[in-house]
């Protein structure tokens, strides 16, 4: 079943001190399709959007050396710096890393760039957020019209947008191709077992949207390092309603927590979501 979808490991879930071709290694022997790198809030993550010409190449070269595409970024750096910041500089700086990041995925040929659904993180929302996110959000669909590449959001943790329906929202309102949604089935169920809901109802809203599915545990409460199968995410059920929706790229997103085992634990959970997107494969008949 492995033809019928394509599945990408999550940057993060390696130890920091690999280097990048390292961890391009690592996810063709633990056996995924793609790696998704990470720019986050930290000041060495960020610093990627400030690449030479020489060391993106050098990046490049490794994937095709090896085989192995960065499919997408996940660009959780905004979270420092978000685009409805109260604070015109923190806005600024917002939006200048939003330009980076899509130069940096057009020389990649990276195809998504994963945004984070929240107007702010660490400062109470408004309706003044909601209005300077919404404003830097139009301006930022056509940085990355103009190169090609495509916005899409992650649908959060947080009340903002922890929904495909809230996220819909969003991407009517823009109402421009180049920006869709990319589901975190862990805090979709999050969300819809605490709304007495259905994550395949909810995905169901974003159809004709959704670019790509992040796999991740959950349990009620707690939305990161939760380990497969230790939680209450249906794998199989979620797959298929996205594969029912035309997904076909799946992220394994988890983290390296400093175990010594890190490694086949990685292969573990390659195992594990490949039988889940296997059975939903054949669910779905597709």
């Amino acid at each position: 079943m492995t033809d019928t979808y394509r599945l990408g490991l999550y940057e993060k879930s390696m130890p920091n001190r690999l280097t990048l071709r390292e961890k391009l290694a690592v996810t063709r022997q633990t056996g995924f399709d793609y790696m998704e790198l990470s720019v986050d809030e930290s000041d060495e993550k960020l610093a990627r959007l400030d690449w030479t010409p020489g060391e993106v190449k050098q990046l490049a070269d490794a994937v095709y050396e090896l085989g192995v595409p960065i499919h997408s970024i996940c660009l959780s750096g905004h979270r420092r710096f978000p685009m409805g910041h109260p604070d015109e500089e923190i806005r600024r700086q917002s939006m200048e890393i939003m330009e980076k990041a899509v130069i940096l995925a057009s020389r990649l040929s990276v195809r998504v760039i994963q945004l984070a659904g929240y107007d702010v993180y660490y400062e109470p929302g408004d309706e003044n957020t909601r209005r300077w996110f919404e404003s830097n959000l139009e301006k930022a669909v056509l940085m990355a019209a103009k190169y090609g590449v495509t916005l899409a959001f992650e649908t959060m943790e947080t009340p903002f947008m922890n929904t495909v329906g809230k996220a819909m929202r969003e991407v009517t309102y823009i109402n421009n191709p180049w920006l869709q949604i990319y589901p975190d089935i862990g805090n979709l169920t999050c969300a819809a077992k605490a709304q007495d809901g259905s994550v395949e109802a909810d995905m169901k809203l974003g159809y004709g949207h959704l670019s790509a599915v992040h796999l991740k545990e959950t349990r009620p409460g707690e939305f990161r390092e939760v380990p497969y199968g230790c939680g209450h995410v249906d794998f199989t059920g979620c797959a298929c309603a996205a594969m029912r929706l035309g997904v076909r790229a799946f992220v394994g997103e988890f983290w390296y927590t400093g175990g010594a085992a890190w490694q086949s634990d990685i292969s573990d959970a390659n195992v594990f979501l490949r039988k889940k997107l296997d059975e939903a494969a054949k669910l779905c008949n597709t």
